[in-house]
């Protein structure tokens, strides 16, 4: 137990900051607006969990968190798309 413990402070690190952004990309597509969403803090976000799948597969264990960090990343691009989409029709895109 003791050693999985950081795995599972890992895992609900990574489904606290994943339970937000369903909320965020809900916001955004009912609001049709992307005021105060910052791009580069997303891109910052996907930069993190990347490193973070890439010390798993460096160490070669625990790479079912692997997993979880794929999902966290679709969340965060999800929205960052949303942010171009309606950027670009807000005119802020240019």
């Amino acid at each position: 137990m003791r050693e999985s413990l950081p795995q599972i402070l890992e895992f609900a690190m990574l489904l606290a900051f994943g339970f937000s952004w369903p909320f965020a990309i809900a916001r955004t597509y009912r609001s049709k607006s992307v005021g105060g969403k910052s791009p580069a803090f997303m891109f910052i976000v996907i930069f993190g969990y990347c490193c973070g799948i890439a010390a798993h597969l460096v160490e070669g264990s625990k790479l079912w968190l692997c997993w979880v960090y794929l999902a966290d990343i679709a969340l965060v691009s999800t929205d960052l798309s949303l942010y171009f989409h309606y950027s670009r029709k807000d005119g802020k895109g240019k």
